[in-house]
């Protein structure tokens, strides 16, 4: 993978969705959720600040996290690997 966050950036891959339910109901593709859990792949360096002073980011790459439904960019990789890219800001939640 080459994708290098710019600023305040994340490189997220999205966890698999659930292919069944808790009670054992095998889910079809259209009625999967998107998901909302990733592991982070990439950071970018941070955030300047107004007085310029370089915040860097919370979280780091090997991250669990959680983000919001529809937050971010999708994008496909030459390797075919579906990524998402999003502000650090749009992540809800780094998951322990």
């Amino acid at each position: 993978m080459n994708v290098q966050p710019l600023a305040d950036r994340v490189v997220i891959k999205p966890l698999e969705a659930e292919s069944k339910t808790k009670g054992g109901i095998v889910l079809p593709d259209t009625a999967k959720e998107k998901p909302q859990e990733g592991k982070v792949v990439a950071v970018g360096k941070g955030k300047v600040s107004d007085a310029g002073h370089l915040q860097p980011l919370e979280v780091k790459v090997g991250d669990k996290v959680l983000y919001g439904k529809y937050s971010g960019s999708e994008i496909t990789t030459k390797e075919g690997e579906e990524l998402l890219i999003m502000r650090e800001e749009d992540i809800l939640a780094i998951l322990k």
